[in-house]
Protein backbone atom coordinates (compact mmCIF):
# COMPACT_ATOMS: atom_id res chain seq x y z
CA UNK A 1 0.00 0.00 0.00
CA UNK A 2 1.37 3.70 -1.08
CA UNK A 3 2.10 5.82 1.71
CA UNK A 4 1.78 10.11 1.34
CA UNK A 5 3.07 12.41 3.26
CA UNK A 6 1.15 15.57 3.53
CA UNK A 7 2.33 18.91 4.27
CA UNK A 8 -0.05 21.53 6.17
CA UNK A 9 0.92 24.92 6.74
CA UNK A 10 -1.76 25.64 9.56
CA UNK A 11 -5.49 25.88 9.54
CA UNK A 12 -7.52 28.50 7.33
CA UNK A 13 -6.93 29.54 4.03
CA UNK A 14 -5.98 32.99 5.40
CA UNK A 15 -3.31 32.20 7.42
CA UNK A 16 -2.67 28.05 6.74
CA UNK A 17 -3.60 24.91 4.97
CA UNK A 18 -7.06 25.16 2.72
CA UNK A 19 -9.27 23.02 4.65
CA UNK A 20 -11.03 21.91 1.88
CA UNK A 21 -8.19 21.03 -0.66
CA UNK A 22 -6.50 19.19 2.56
CA UNK A 23 -9.56 17.30 3.82
CA UNK A 24 -10.25 16.63 -0.18
CA UNK A 25 -6.80 15.07 -0.83
CA UNK A 26 -6.68 13.23 2.49
CA UNK A 27 -10.06 11.63 0.69
CA UNK A 28 -8.74 11.45 -2.32
CA UNK A 29 -5.92 9.13 -1.32
CA UNK A 30 -7.94 7.24 0.87
CA UNK A 31 -9.97 5.89 -1.70
CA UNK A 32 -6.93 5.43 -4.53
CA UNK A 33 -5.75 2.53 -1.67
CA UNK A 34 -3.47 4.60 0.09
CA UNK A 35 -2.34 5.66 3.32
CA UNK A 36 -1.11 9.37 4.38
CA UNK A 37 0.62 10.73 7.50
CA UNK A 38 -0.04 14.96 7.93
CA UNK A 39 3.38 16.62 8.65
CA UNK A 40 3.61 20.70 9.61
CA UNK A 41 6.67 22.90 10.78
CA UNK A 42 6.85 23.38 14.29
CA UNK A 43 6.53 27.09 14.13
CA UNK A 44 4.84 30.30 14.83
CA UNK A 45 2.71 31.16 12.04
CA UNK A 46 3.45 34.48 10.32
CA UNK A 47 0.27 36.23 11.30
CA UNK A 48 -3.42 34.76 12.51
CA UNK A 49 -6.48 35.94 10.67
CA UNK A 50 -10.10 36.16 11.83
CA UNK A 51 -11.80 34.06 9.12
CA UNK A 52 -15.28 36.09 9.82
CA UNK A 53 -13.91 39.67 9.25
CA UNK A 54 -10.35 39.00 7.34
CA UNK A 55 -8.79 41.28 10.17
CA UNK A 56 -5.81 40.38 11.63
CA UNK A 57 -6.01 39.43 14.92
CA UNK A 58 -3.60 39.93 18.13
CA UNK A 59 -2.70 36.35 18.59
CA UNK A 60 -0.03 34.29 18.18
CA UNK A 61 -0.45 30.40 17.12
CA UNK A 62 1.86 27.95 16.63
CA UNK A 63 1.90 25.97 12.68
CA UNK A 64 2.07 22.36 14.24
CA UNK A 65 -0.37 22.85 16.88
CA UNK A 66 -3.29 24.56 14.24
CA UNK A 67 -2.27 22.03 11.77
CA UNK A 68 -3.28 19.45 14.41
CA UNK A 69 -7.15 20.75 13.73
CA UNK A 70 -7.45 19.07 10.57
CA UNK A 71 -5.29 16.00 11.58
CA UNK A 72 -7.46 15.27 14.48
CA UNK A 73 -3.97 15.30 16.56
CA UNK A 74 -2.05 12.66 14.31
CA UNK A 75 0.62 14.94 12.83
CA UNK A 76 4.16 15.07 13.27
CA UNK A 77 6.51 17.71 13.03
CA UNK A 78 8.38 18.27 9.63
CA UNK A 79 11.80 17.21 10.78
CA UNK A 80 10.74 13.85 11.08
CA UNK A 81 9.84 13.65 7.51
CA UNK A 82 11.92 11.08 5.67
CA UNK A 83 11.18 10.48 1.89
CA UNK A 84 12.33 6.46 2.65
CA UNK A 85 9.29 5.73 4.79
CA UNK A 86 6.83 7.46 1.90
CA UNK A 87 5.98 6.91 -1.84
CA UNK A 88 4.95 10.52 -2.28
CA UNK A 89 4.72 14.15 -0.78
CA UNK A 90 1.92 16.54 -1.31
CA UNK A 91 1.81 19.87 -0.14
CA UNK A 92 -1.89 22.11 -0.48
CA UNK A 93 -2.05 25.53 -0.96
CA UNK A 94 -4.08 27.85 1.14
CA UNK A 95 -2.09 31.19 2.48
CA UNK A 96 -0.02 29.94 4.67
CA UNK A 97 2.28 27.90 1.79
CA UNK A 98 2.94 31.58 1.09
CA UNK A 99 3.42 32.78 4.34
CA UNK A 100 4.48 29.72 6.61
CA UNK A 101 5.70 27.60 4.38
CA UNK A 102 7.70 30.64 2.64
CA UNK A 103 7.88 34.39 2.19
CA UNK A 104 6.18 34.10 -1.02
CA UNK A 105 3.23 36.64 0.38
CA UNK A 106 5.89 39.26 1.59
CA UNK A 107 8.55 38.78 -1.45
CA UNK A 108 7.05 37.92 -4.74
CA UNK A 109 9.61 36.16 -6.82
CA UNK A 110 12.28 36.95 -4.10
CA UNK A 111 10.85 34.44 -1.99
CA UNK A 112 12.26 31.30 -0.59
CA UNK A 113 10.77 28.86 1.31
CA UNK A 114 11.67 27.52 5.20
CA UNK A 115 14.56 25.56 5.77
CA UNK A 116 12.66 22.76 6.93
CA UNK A 117 10.57 23.26 3.80
CA UNK A 118 13.32 22.81 1.51
CA UNK A 119 15.08 20.21 2.81
CA UNK A 120 11.74 17.88 2.36
CA UNK A 121 11.80 18.86 -0.56
CA UNK A 122 14.87 18.21 -2.04
CA UNK A 123 15.54 15.42 0.23
CA UNK A 124 12.50 14.15 -2.26
CA UNK A 125 13.62 14.71 -5.20
CA UNK A 126 17.17 12.85 -4.53
CA UNK A 127 14.97 9.63 -3.52
CA UNK A 128 13.40 9.62 -6.80
CA UNK A 129 9.73 10.12 -4.96
CA UNK A 130 7.58 12.24 -6.41
CA UNK A 131 6.27 15.90 -5.40
CA UNK A 132 2.12 17.24 -5.33
CA UNK A 133 1.52 20.40 -4.98
CA UNK A 134 -1.57 22.45 -5.06
CA UNK A 135 -2.93 25.67 -5.41
CA UNK A 136 -0.43 28.24 -4.51
CA UNK A 137 1.67 25.58 -3.09
CA UNK A 138 3.25 25.25 -6.69
CA UNK A 139 5.43 28.60 -6.41
CA UNK A 140 6.93 27.29 -2.99
CA UNK A 141 8.07 24.59 -5.75
CA UNK A 142 9.09 26.63 -8.13
CA UNK A 143 11.56 28.76 -5.94
CA UNK A 144 13.24 25.47 -4.68
CA UNK A 145 13.33 23.87 -7.64
CA UNK A 146 15.01 26.02 -10.44
CA UNK A 147 13.44 25.61 -13.97
CA UNK A 148 10.61 23.82 -12.64
CA UNK A 149 7.26 23.61 -14.72
CA UNK A 150 4.60 23.89 -12.50
CA UNK A 151 0.68 25.17 -13.06
CA UNK A 152 -1.45 27.43 -10.86
CA UNK A 153 -4.52 27.79 -13.32
CA UNK A 154 -4.28 30.57 -15.26
CA UNK A 155 -3.80 33.44 -12.59
CA UNK A 156 -1.23 36.15 -14.88
CA UNK A 157 0.52 37.86 -11.76
CA UNK A 158 1.27 34.67 -9.92
CA UNK A 159 2.71 32.78 -13.45
CA UNK A 160 4.90 36.16 -13.83
CA UNK A 161 6.60 35.34 -10.42
CA UNK A 162 6.92 31.83 -11.53
CA UNK A 163 8.79 32.70 -14.64
CA UNK A 164 10.73 35.89 -12.74
CA UNK A 165 11.86 32.44 -10.50
CA UNK A 166 13.22 30.89 -13.65
CA UNK A 167 9.89 28.02 -13.21
CA UNK A 168 7.74 27.78 -16.91
CA UNK A 169 4.01 27.95 -15.91
CA UNK A 170 1.39 26.28 -18.10
CA UNK A 171 -2.26 27.30 -17.60
CA UNK A 172 -4.77 24.90 -16.88
CA UNK A 173 -8.32 24.27 -15.86
CA UNK A 174 -9.44 23.22 -12.28
CA UNK A 175 -8.85 19.47 -12.58
CA UNK A 176 -5.88 19.47 -14.57
CA UNK A 177 -2.62 18.31 -13.70
CA UNK A 178 0.85 19.44 -14.90
CA UNK A 179 3.69 17.18 -14.91
CA UNK A 180 7.10 18.41 -14.51
CA UNK A 181 9.60 14.96 -15.55
CA UNK A 182 13.06 16.27 -14.60
CA UNK A 183 11.60 16.79 -10.84
CA UNK A 184 8.89 14.28 -10.79
CA UNK A 185 6.49 16.89 -9.77
CA UNK A 186 2.97 17.01 -9.88
CA UNK A 187 0.73 20.53 -9.98
CA UNK A 188 -2.69 21.13 -10.04
CA UNK A 189 -4.95 24.29 -9.56
CA UNK A 190 -7.63 23.36 -6.68
CA UNK A 191 -9.38 27.03 -5.82
CA UNK A 192 -6.68 28.68 -7.72
CA UNK A 193 -9.40 27.80 -10.24
CA UNK A 194 -12.00 25.78 -8.80
CA UNK A 195 -15.25 27.46 -7.92
CA UNK A 196 -16.73 25.46 -5.43
CA UNK A 197 -15.47 22.18 -3.08
CA UNK A 198 -16.78 19.62 -5.67
CA UNK A 199 -14.28 21.21 -8.15
CA UNK A 200 -11.58 21.27 -5.43
CA UNK A 201 -12.02 18.06 -4.86
CA UNK A 202 -11.61 16.62 -8.57
CA UNK A 203 -8.31 18.75 -9.03
CA UNK A 204 -7.11 17.00 -5.97
CA UNK A 205 -8.24 13.58 -6.77
CA UNK A 206 -6.59 13.95 -10.49
CA UNK A 207 -3.67 14.54 -8.45
CA UNK A 208 -3.28 11.78 -6.63
CA UNK A 209 -4.64 9.26 -8.66
CA UNK A 210 -1.62 10.62 -11.32
CA UNK A 211 0.72 10.52 -8.47
CA UNK A 212 -0.83 7.19 -7.86
CA UNK A 213 0.44 5.84 -11.44
CA UNK A 214 4.12 7.58 -11.05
Amino acid sequence: MKRFALILSGCGVYDGAEIHESVSTMIAIRKAGAEYQLFAPNREQYHVVNHLTGEEMDEKRNVLVESARIARGQIKDIIEFDPKDFDAIIFPGGFGAAKNLSDYAFKGSSCRAIPEIEKAIKDTIESGKPLGAECIAPVVMAAVLKGATVTIGSDEATAKDIEQLDGHHIVAEHNGVIYDRKYNLYTTPCYMAAQNILEVYESAEALVNAMMRA
